[in-house]
Formats: structure tokens, C-alpha cells, sequence
């Protein structure tokens, strides 16, 4: 039964990582670029939700609502004031510089509003723990949640690309700016759009996160980021469906390398099987090969 509890839980937090890594596959596969704030908006989430329960009452799903909210409003404020500018003036390398300031920027404001000291974060969760095998096995209220929330994301984001004429603007101008452009498509407000839905994703799972780990703290977004970004390029960045595989065996892997190898190698694992994955296949388990024109 180990076994099977520790395949479960590494699908949990791979169910984490797929829905951070939605995030920056979208942007990436639109904007084409890498938005290394989008793991300090997680953080940002988390302290919304926070908030709303210690200090307004709120209940847990409203707190949750205007985390994403929150979290929504502050992915396009990053866009449009920290990123848009660059994206026809400066290089690739000066828009990911400005993440990376972005990125500090978001911890320390956080610094200054709720101080360094962990926060104790109430679990949003109220469903009960499920017990199978006559209680050998228990899935935690957590676990089924994150799962069940990871895969009606993965559903609603593929129907909403695939059905919407706001999801055809995006596939559009992931094809060609220029192009969809002509066509009357209005690249920086898709562009928005695809900041919005990711950072909003972001802030849900920020809240799981912080459910089944509860602690926050203004660096709790830092090293699920850049696994949630080594997710989506495990998977092949820029596809929503390699974010969605990528996550999930992420997670699996960081499991079973603390159970069965060492927690103190288990990142090392993780990013070793990315490494190998890469050198046998480049663009990922599921990514493309794009052949440019000179």
C-alpha cells in the first residue's frame, strides 16, 4: 500500500506543478516568452487567501475567488507595465531580466506588508479524508481536491482554446503576431487574456499548495515555480497537454525519489531526469520541432 499512497501523492503535487506550469507554457506558446515572476504570483495568492481567512472571516471559497481575483488583476498589471513595452523594443534577454525583477519586486513588497515569519495557513479544504482498503489507504481531502481541480482545469482550458473565438485569437497569435494582426486580432489584449487565465491558475494553486504544505511565507512561490517551469519544459513548452504530462510525472518522480532514494537528492532527481529527457529528446515529451525560415 505504500506504494500506491506514494504514487498518489506525487500525483497530487504533480497536479500542482501542471497547473503552475499551464501558466508559463501559455505565455511562452503566445507571448513567447518566460515569466520567471509567475512563481511569486503563487505566493501572492496564497497571502490573499491568507488574508481573507484570518483577518475578514471570509469563508474558504470565497477567499479562494478573490485570490484569484487579486492574482488575475496583478498578472495584467505585470504585462502591461512591466512587459509589454519590451516585447517589440528590446530583446528576449531584457524582457526575462525584467521577470527576474519583477519577481523580486513581488517578494519584498510581500517583505514589507506581512514580514518574513512563516505563516500558519488554514486548509481551504473541508471535504473528509476518503479510507480504502479497510483503512490501509487514505487520501487526504487535499489530495482529492488538487487532483480533481487539476484535471477540470486541464478540461475547461482545452475546451476554451478549442471552442472560443477568444481561444482561436490565441492560437492565432501563437502561430504569427503579424498575421493574426492583419486579420484584426488585437495581439496585446490576447496577450492580457493569456496573462490573466495563467495567473489566476497560479493563485488556485497557490491555495492548494499552501493546503497540503501549510506554510507561506513571501518565498514559498520561489522553488515550485522553477519546478512547475522545469514541468512544462519536461512536457514540451508551449503545449498545454505536455504542462498537463510534465506536472504530473514531476511530481511523481519527486516522490518516490524522497521515499526510495534520499529527500535531500530528490530535487537533484528531478532535475537529472529533465536533463536526460532533454538530451534524448530536445523540445520534450510532447513538444514540437519548429523549423524557422531565415
Amino acid at each position: 500500500m505504500s506504494f500506491l499512497s506514494y504514487l498518489i501523492n506525487g500525483i497530487s503535487l504533480g497536479s500542482v506543478y501542471a497547473i503552475i506550469a499551464l501558466g508559463y507554457t501559455m505565455v511562452y506558446g503566445i507571448a513567447k516568452m518566460l515569466n520567471f515572476a509567475h512563481g511569486d504570483v503563487i505566493m501572492v495568492g496564497g497571502y490573499a487567501a491568507f488574508t481573507c481567512i484570518m483577518s475578514a472571516g471570509m469563508p474558504p471559497l470565497a477567499a479562494v475567488l478573490v485570490a484569484v481575483v487579486v492574482c488575475t488583476v496583478i498578472g495584467v498589471l505585470i504585462e502591461t507595465i512591466a512587459y509589454r513595452p519590451l516585447l517589440e523594443a528590446a530583446s528576449s534577454l531584457a524582457v526575462l531580466i525584467t521577470a527576474i525583477g519583477v519577481s523580486y519586486f513581488l517578494q519584498n513588497v510581500v517583505l514589507l506588508i506581512f514580514g518574513s515569519n512563516p505563516k500558519s495557513f488554514q486548509s481551504v479544504v473541508t471535504i473528509p479524508d476518503l479510507k480504502l482498503a479497510n483503512g490501509t489507504l487514505n487520501i487526504s481531502g487535499v489530495t482529492i481536491v488538487t487532483i480533481s481541480s487539476c484535471i477540470v482545469i486541464m478540461l475547461a482550458l482545452t475546451t476554451f482554446i478549442s471552442r472560443t473565438k477568444a481561444g482561436q485569437a490565441m492560437l492565432a497569435v501563437s502561430e504569427d503576431k503579424g498575421a493574426a494582426q492583419l486579420m484584426g486580432i488585437n495581439v496585446n489584449k490576447t496577450i492580457a487574456l493569456t496573462f490573466a487565465i495563467g495567473s489566476g491558475l497560479a493563485a488556485i494553486a497557490g491555495v492548494l499548495l499552501c493546503s497540503a504544505y501549510p506554510s507561506l511565507s513571501p518565498y514559498t512561490g520561489s522553488m515550485p515555480g522553477i519546478k512547475a517551469f522545469v514541468a512544462a519544459v519536461f512536457g514540451g513548452i508551449g503545449s498545454i497537454p505536455g504542462a498537463f504530462l510534465g506536472g504530473l510525472l514531476l511530481g511523481v518522480i519527486e516522490i518516490f525519489g524522497k521515499a526510495y532514494v534520499s529527500s535531500q537528492l530528490s530535487d537533484a532527481i528531478v532535475f537529472a531526469v529533465l536533463i536526460v529527457v532533454l538530451l534524448v529528446k530536445p523540445t520534450g515529451l510532447l513538444g514540437k520541432k519548429i523549423q524557422e525560415k531565415v
